[in-house]
């Protein structure tokens, strides 16, 4: 990555050092980019820096103060979208088919937990992935990896990483999420309005039955308010719609990084120690009126989306990702996998939020069904120990991926069902709260993940397999497990289906 050093062997104290949305580049960085053409580079991230912000200071402190409810357990979250979004996702079919769909699923994890759903969408911004290694051998020759429209392409012959990309990964997020605003306020959220639900998939009667008992009261509830006049503050004409991908590419993420100013109805739980002095009289603390004016005015933003996560390779407390994390205002989130251990993940929380704000950090697990019993409960504890209040999401997406016996990479709908029936059942016995799930979905009738209603089988993934790195959920299987978390939460039933 251009200017970023390869850094200090021994690491440096992030807690004390000075920030700036360009100090992580004298950190040790893993997934590292080698531009070729530092000028090009340059250029692109001068572009980027005179551009307008995607989103505003507003809108990520209203995102924080939802998650902050999320992690009081005053709320639910769903967050979902394409694993690896493309440039060509930026069309009004495919944006409107994960509207649509986060739509739905958050109406039946309202209907079964009874509180507000937090909707964030995998999208306007998913453009870069990790990968295991820089190349890969197609046709029996190697060639660079492809690690997401923002660097290169998919096609062989396109995967020189290109500066220019830079930019444009700017303006297809742009677009996508003006589409989605004016989608928005056109309507299209209106609860009002009829959705297909379309179960004809379901092939269990008995299932069938359950699911259409679950929309119908939904409907009769809808109707309901709307007869009464309970609706008429207009809640139900519109729904907050908030956008995140990885923070994985830190040239894009610095240059989209500005000093902004504050909105005036922000919560600030506590001033930060550097503007508190103590009294030469009393020896009680006081607020520095000059330095909380300053301290309460501005901060760094992200303006690229308002949530960003940092990955399970990336999230080394001394290296180059945590480094830049710790020093914007938006909420984040951070994957808690099997090598996380305990100690880093006390040190991760203290450096990422050292002020310990609830609803700034979400911790994002992903273990796999098999490790989930014997790690959930050793990283809640380890939390619970250090004082932070932080949204708990259960990712049951990717410790669960497997090849078949022709090299296909897929994930099955059983396994991803038990780590997430795990990961309720285990908050529970534990006395914390599972926040919300965390889904790589799509509202297209794609075959990349067995099993579900459809019954799918790993000889049916050829019919319609269509990502561009991990297997996602298609729509009927995506809605189906908010079913089925729907009625866990109602303490109708177990989580629990093969």
């Amino acid at each position: 990555m251009v200017g970023a050093a390869n850094g200090a062997a021994n690491g440096h104290d992030n807690k004390s050092s000075a920030w700036s949305p360009s100090s992580w580049r004298s950190q040790p960085i893993k997934q590292p980019v080698a531009y070729e053409d530092e000028a090009a580079v340059a250029k692109s991230r001068s572009k980027l820096q005179r551009l307008p912000p995607i989103v505003t200071p507003y809108e990520i402190w209203k995102l924080r103060r939802s998650l902050a409810d999320v992690a009081e357990g005053k709320a639910f979250l769903l967050q979902g979208g394409d694993c690896a979004e493309l440039f060509d996702y930026c069309n009004e079919a495919a944006i409107d088919s994960k509207i649509k769909l986060l739509l739905q699923m958050s109406l039946v994890l309202i209907w079964g937990g009874n509180k507000p759903v937090v909707r964030i969408a995998r999208m306007a911004g998913q453009y870069a992935k990790p990968r295991s290694s820089p190349v890969e051998m197609l046709d029996g020759k190697q060639v660079p990896s492809f690690r997401g429209d923002i660097l290169n392409g998919y096609e062989p012959d396109a995967r020189d990483i290109d500066p220019d990309r830079l930019v444009q990964a700017y303006f297809h997020s742009a677009a996508t999420l003006n589409y989605v605003r004016a989608q928005i306020a056109s309507g299209v959220a209106d609860l009002h309005n009829p959705l297909d639900w379309n179960l004809g998939h379901v092939g269990d009667e008995e299932l069938q039955t359950k699911y259409t008992r679950i929309v119908d009261s939904i409907r009769e509830s809808l109707q309901f308010m709307k007869t009464v006049g309970a609706d008429t503050a207009g809640q139900l004409q519109t729904v907050d719609l908030f956008t995140s991908h990885e923070g994985l590419l830190l040239e894009y993420e610095e240059a989209l990084t500005r000093k902004l100013r504050h909105p005036v109805n922000r919560n600030v739980p506590s001033p930060p120690p550097s503007v508190l002095k103590v009294s030469p009289l009393t020896g009680g603390a006081f607020i520095d009126p000059s330095l909380q004016a300053q301290a309460e005015t501005q901060g760094y933003y992200n303006t690229s989306a308002h949530f960003l996560w940092v990955g399970d390779r990336t999230r080394q407390p001394d290296h180059a990702h945590i480094e830049y994390f710790r020093g914007i205002e938006n909420p984040i989130g951070i994957k808690v996998g099997p090598t996380t251990s305990i100690e880093d993940l006390a040190e991760l929380l203290d450096i990422v939020n050292p002020r310990k704000e609830v609803g700034k950090v979400t911790l994002i697990t992903r273990y796999g069904e098999g490790k989930v019993d014997d790690l959930l409960p050793v990283h809640i504890e380890a939390v619970r120990r250090t004082g932070h209040v932080v949204v708990w999401q259960c990712d049951p997406m990717h410790g669960n991926t497997r090849s078949t016996t022709s090299g296909i990479k897929t994930r099955s709908f059983a396994s991803i069902l038990s780590e997430l029936s795990s990961a309720l059942r285990i908050h529970s016995e534990c006395g914390s709260i599972l926040g919300g799930v965390h889904l790589e979905l799509t509202g297209d009738a794609v075959t990349e993940c067995t099993g579900g209603s459809q019954g799918l089988q790993d000889e049916d993934l050829g019919k319609r397999y269509e990502t561009f790195c991990d297997p996602r959920l298609n729509e009927k299987q995506a809605l189906e497990m908010a079913f089925l978390v729907a009625g866990s939460q109602r303490g109708s039933e177990k989580v629990e289906r093969t």
